[in-house]
């Protein structure tokens, strides 16, 4: 991965940024006179050519910077930003629909990786507007925001035009998720209009530990808005596509994809399938007693992910030939043509990316990467018991995944989901998969019931949304619409 050459001194020493508030809300939400806060209202009133600055009371450490900009969709309005706390600002794209903007939903986006920005969906798959090379976009007929507002994501601190005044960089998703809280209780407070309106928290990759825990956030949030008086978040669903959200699933399931795919020719010949399968039982057995029966992260890290490591397949695309070392680039070439677009002065200008961090864009922070490495959140944060509590609590989840992708495949997803509790299992475990249409044509499989729909998208890899536009599209607006695929 490469880093800004403005910010590289910066980030060769950085440290994990210390939270400022455990919670999104600073200050207890009862202790302040709503009488005397004024909200913005309308997003018309803000200005093309400089930030407006939105504040609440509860949230003294946070704020937003906003402004509109004229940029990717010129047939909606656009808007772009920071979100401050403290010393550290994290940047966002927001989208109005282009169906109906006063009535449609909100759906929330962030990439993965970690240390992967929200634009590589933004410009590549799901985006107003697609890259096409360093200079040109071109409008995308199947963008996310035809029924919904959309708001992309360059999270955590240290991502994209994300960046701390220190050089330091968010490392675990907890801290990550706070920002995303703050952000979200200022943003309605403020624009009236969408108080109310449903909420959808999507992202991709290792989006699938960040959603899960976003979106809980969320919901333990709101209890706290209710008991002030203030109209709560109304979260509707959770939305992962392509999710490395079980480390054990994601590293095992290689054999199952390498050697027993039935879909697929086996890739792997027949000695390397038997030295899988006997590795994959070492793997279970030291996972389970080091990182979830005690999470002893010593052994975790240095015994159980380094045995179940050498499982795992750097891959994010089964039909091409990019395999080496997981560098994505390799699979989806047209990523490197975001660097060449928002390293361009006038974009940032137009974007309003901060000047002492103007130059050299790139859509990937390794120093991200390595602070999430660093905090052990990859190897033993279990994401799954959130994604588990929320549909306990009844919040619809839908799990897409590209059925060729090798490093965060089906097979492991639909583990996942089958080993996941909560009360209503029974009512997704039994059912068989059957296939779903998109225009008339079969789609993928799919198996949805008690809250839980897993789906996959034939022929989609990693970038799934990106592979297969059209379809997931389809997908997702009958899941805006309350409807299974």
């Amino acid at each position: 991965m490469r880093i800004r050459p403005s910010v590289i001194a910066l980030f060769t020493t950085a440290a994990l940024i210390q939270p400022v508030a455990a919670e999104g809300y600073d200050t207890p939400l009862s202790s302040y006179d709503e009488g005397l806060f004024t909200p913005l209202e309308d997003l018309g009133a803000l200005s093309s050519s400089q930030f407006t600055t939105l504040r609440h009371p509860a949230m003294p450490y946070h704020s937003i910077r906003i402004k509109e900009s004229r940029f990717c969709d010129t047939g909606v309005k656009t808007y772009t930003g920071y979100i401050d706390i403290g010393l550290r600002h994290m940047f966002f794209y927001f989208f109005e629909s282009r169906h109906d903007p006063d009535n449609d939903p909100l759906l929330f986006w962030t990439n993965g990786g970690p240390g992967g920005s929200g634009a590589m969906s933004l410009f590549t798959a799901i985006g107003p507007c697609l890259v096409t090379n360093k200079n040109t976009t071109v409008h995308n007929p199947n963008a996310w925001n035809n029924q919904a507002n959309t708001v992309y994501f360059e999270q955590p601190v240290g991502v994209g035009f994300s960046y701390a005044d220190t050089g330091d960089v968010v490392g675990s998703t907890m801290d990550a998720g706070d920002d995303i809280v703050a952000f979200l209780g200022i943003f309605f407070q403020h624009f009236i209009k969408f108080r109310g309106r449903p909420v959808h928290m999507a992202g991709e990759s290792y989006g699938g530990k960040y959603i899960p825990v976003f979106a809980s956030k969320i919901y333990d949030q709101n209890t706290k808005l209710v008991e002030a008086g203030l109209t709560p978040v109304n979260l509707t669903s959770v939305v992962i596509a392509n999710g490395c959200t079980n480390v054990e699933h994601w590293t095992t399931s290689t054999y199952d994809v390498l050697c027993q795919d039935p879909d697929f020719p086996q890739l792997a010949s027949i000695e390397a399938c038997v030295r899988l399968k006997q590795m994959v039982q070492r793997c279970k057995k030291s996972y389970q007693k080091s990182c979830v029966d005690t999470l002893d992260l010593i052994d975790c890290s240095h015994t159980a992910i380094d045995l179940c490591w050498k499982l795992k397949v750097s891959n994010y695309d089964r039909t091409r030939p990019c395999s080496d070392g997981g560098n994505i680039d390799l699979c989806y070439p047209r990523l490197l043509n975001i660097d060449g677009l928002l390293s361009q002065d006038e974009v940032q200008i137009a974007l309003g990316a901060d000047p002492r961090f103007r130059g050299a864009y790139s859509y990937k922070s390794n120093a991200v990467g390595e602070a999430f490495g660093s905090s052990f959140d990859i190897i033993s944060f279990r994401a799954e018991d959130y994604l588990a509590a929320l549909l306990e609590r009844g919040i619809p989840v839908l799990l897409l995944v590209g059925d060729t992708d090798l490093m965060c495949n089906r097979i492991g997803i639909e583990r996942t989901t089958m080993e996941l509790e909560w009360s209503r299992s029974g009512e997704f475990r039994p059912l068989p998969l059957r296939t779903w249409t998109a225009n008339g044509h079969v789609a993928g499989e799919t198996r949805s019931g008690g809250g839980l729909t897993y789906a996959t998208l034939h022929g989609a890899g990693h970038i799934a949304p990106g592979d297969k536009p059209v379809e997931a599209l389809t997908l997702i607006n009958r899941w805006l619409s309350g409807k299974a695929p």
